[in-house]
């Protein structure tokens, strides 16, 4: 806009919703970050009692029963895996879609088809076939006749097991659809050029299609990650016996009627917070180091 233009008149009707808009979406969060500062005696409500890290510290101590730090690692473990397995199989499969292949729409409608399906219906039936398994493998252990592995044996359910799928259901359509955008863009003549100086298949892709892609690589990995931090729906009906940090933040709102419910919920936004800016600044630091190599 030129200096001494006159804005629209549809400018501040639009300014107003989008301020509302952004209100409605980031206030109940800024809320449960200032109410999680208050004194002893806060409540769950406004009027704001005092500032502290009184429910931190309480958190710190624990909430009743539950082992906010035992569920903590949980998260931060699966989330990792999580994070790591998209990366590698995201990639791999943009690499295999670069290709027509007989049945690739198909095994692409397969593929996405499960961001479309009811999030607790994907873990109903996860669940289900867990169990299913959990009945051949103690049929397969009373054959065998070993009775200390059958007495031993609860559920094949478990953090990296039926979790580890269920998640990953969630958070590789998102790596595969963005590994689609990346190779729609990528220009093949630099692998063209790797080929010209007689470099192999494995070489071209790690010194020449890895190092460009890398950035958008570390942006799956991001969002793997805090897709699977705040997972509940799809992990509740398949995670078994133990529960991850949202899980136990769901449980914890029914039962918990102090700011150290705001607490846990301002250490998990800190640390996808934490995980969001590590992989921008990764990320700004790939490209300005391809930048300075180009230019060198």
């Amino acid at each position: 806009m030129h200096a001494g233009a006159r804005r629209p008149r549809s400018f501040w009707p639009l300014a107003m919703l989008f301020a509302a808009f952004m209100v409605f979406l980031y206030g109940p969060t800024l809320v449960i970050v200032v109410l999680s500062f208050q004194g002893p005696d806060g409540g769950l409500t406004f009027p704001l009692r005092g500032l502290s890290l009184h429910w931190f510290r309480e958190l710190a101590n624990g909430l009743g029963v539950v082992d906010i730090g035992a569920a903590l690692k949980r998260s931060l473990l699966l989330g990792g895996i999580v994070s790591a397995l998209t990366m590698v199989m995201a990639v791999a499969a943009g690499l295999a879609f670069r290709k027509k292949f007989k049945g690739s729409n198909a095994l692409f409608v397969v593929a996405v088809s499960s961001l479309i399906m009811p999030s607790i219906i994907v873990s109903l039936g996860i669940g289900l076939e867990f169990r299913l398994l959990d009945g051949g493998i103690k049929h397969v252990l009373q054959w065998l006749d070993w009775q200390d592995g059958l007495e031993n044996f609860n559920t094949s359910m478990g953090l990296l097991t039926s979790a580890l799928g269920a998640q990953l259901s969630w958070t590789l359509p998102f790596g595969l659809l963005i590994m689609f955008a990346v190779f729609n863009r990528f220009n093949p003549s630099y692998e063209e050029a790797a080929r010209d100086l007689n470099a192999t298949h494995w070489q071209t892709f790690r010194h020449v299609v890895l190092p460009l892609i890398l950035p958008s690589v570390f942006g799956i990995g991001m969002t793997g990650f805090t897709l699977s931090w705040d997972e509940i729906a799809r992990t509740s009906q398949a995670i078994g016996d133990v529960n991850t940090l949202p899980l136990e933040l769901q449980g914890l709102t029914t039962t918990v009627t102090t700011p150290a419910i705001y607490a846990l919920g301002t250490v998990t936004l800190l640390v996808s917070l934490l995980v969001i800016g590590a992989t921008m600044g990764l990320s700004i630091w790939l490209s300005r180091r391809k930048g300075k190599q180009t230019h060198g």
